[in-house]
């Protein structure tokens, strides 16, 4: 079996998840071609794995700027003038409202001719999308120029900010089978789409490899973060907690392993409250680069306004950390508060300061903490069996009758 994987852009730093899930499938005996809206900048492209996957990964956007490739696609494409105009009256009922919104969707559906003309060529029986927004747009018009089934994971939550704009209905209801992340992202789906389509709404976990993580010497003095920095990540009310249990702590550190849009603006606040000696801004890091950080830390803090099922807590849980996180989105599907880490109310510094302190001031807490959340990863979250279930639903389209997911353990 051959199918396309596209996304925004791949790989990148951010999203090791999808990369991870690439390689199980293609374990599993089925054929990946990685394709991307975008070229990957240098700056997201971490380690010799991330180079190679980048290297071999079709660029829709540079063929769609090649004329003459583009006036190949086009041809072929209007060579099945019902198909063409299908995709065309798609483009154009699905576009949000204004010139703009127009314009874009046209944007879309000459990618999408260029990407439909590319698995053309390539053979493709199956077209899936990572991140339900432009790129998907992209993918369920070339899946109708093309004449192929599409599906895609649906993440979440900043798509459940606009589903309208994103038209979401009408993706879920032209898909094969939607792949969602947890089961509030299935909720979210069942709430934008009609009854009929619930059945195909499959939950599919992101996943990681528990064998990349161990654990190295820790002094219960060391706090990370790891994500990007972004106003949805609640970094100022990390600082803020961080710099109150200094005041019980003195010795206690932060690392910040990521990079976006509100790092220099973070660097020039830790500066201004003269903690530039306990915060280090680490910028992106491998996948082995985070494990080996990972494994020297005492804590995971993750205080975000919203999340769906964040991957760096199941990248922490395997490594045997206490995770303390926010209470958001899909994070109670896999933290249990008190067992494998503690959550707080989002936004609330008081709170996140004291679940610091909480964590940090007992040893056999974080021992039995970090032992409960690796035993979490390692049942429901590993990326081998994750890809094995979406490998069946690619072979088996969106029935699988009686397929249970085994139990939480909360």
């Amino acid at each position: 079996m051959k199918i396309a994987y596209l996304t925004g852009e791949y790989p990148r730093a951010t999203d090791t998840f999808i990369q991870r899930e690439v390689a199980g499938l293609r374990a599993e005996g089925i054929e990946v071609l990685t394709c991307s809206i975008r070229r990957t900048g240098d700056q997201h492209l971490v380690g010799e794995e991330q180079r190679a996957e980048a290297a071999r990964t079709f660029h829709v956007l540079p063929a769609v700027a090649n004329p003459l490739r583009m006036a190949r696609a086009e041809l072929w494409a209007m060579a099945r003038p019902a198909r063409y105009l299908r995709a065309l009256a798609l483009a154009w009922k699905t576009a949000p409202r204004g010139i703009r919104g127009r314009v874009y969707n046209l944007i879309y559906f000459a990618e999408a001719v260029v990407l439909a003309h590319h698995m053309a060529r390539m053979g493709v029986s199956h077209l899936h999308n990572h991140i339900a927004k432009s790129s998907c747009t992209v993918a369920m018009l070339a899946a109708e120029i093309a004449g192929l089934p599409y599906s895609f994971t649906l993440h979440g939550p900043d798509i459940f900010f606009a589903p309208e704009h994103w038209r979401l209905d009408e993706k879920i209801a032209r898909a094969r089978f939607v792949a969602c992340i947890s089961e509030f992202s299935r909720s979210q789906a069942m709430f934008w789409s009609d009854r009929g389509h619930w059945p195909k709404l499959k939950i599919i976990h992101c996943g990681v490899e528990p064998e990349r993580y161990t654990t190295g010497a820790r002094d219960g003095t060391r706090l990370i973060f790891v994500g990007r920095l972004d106003a949805v990540k609640g970094v100022p009310v990390l600082l803020d907690a961080f710099a109150e249990a200094r005041g019980a702590l003195p010795g206690l550190s932060l690392t910040l392993v990521g990079d976006g849009p509100d790092r220099a603006a973070l660097e020039a606040e830790v500066t201004a409250r003269g903690l530039a000696g306990a915060v280090i801004f680490a910028g992106y890091r491998s996948q082995a680069e985070v494990a080996a950080l990972l494994a020297e830390h005492d804590a995971l803090v993750l205080p975000s306004f919203a999340e769906g099922v964040p991957v760096v807590l199941m990248e922490a849980m395997a490594a045997r950390l206490p995770v303390i996180a926010t209470a958001v989105g899909g994070v109670g599907e896999l933290v249990e508060h008190g067992v494998s880490g503690l959550m707080v109310p989002p936004g609330d510094g008081a709170a996140l300061r004291a679940a610091i302190l909480q964590v940090l001031g007992d040893g056999a807490l974080r021992t039995r903490m970090g032992k409960a959340g690796r035993a979490v990863v390692e049942t429901q979250f590993t990326a081998t069996t994750e890809a094995a279930r979406l490998a069946r639903l690619f072979r088996a389209g969106a029935e699988l009758p009686g397929e249970k997911r085994p139990e939480t353990s909360s």
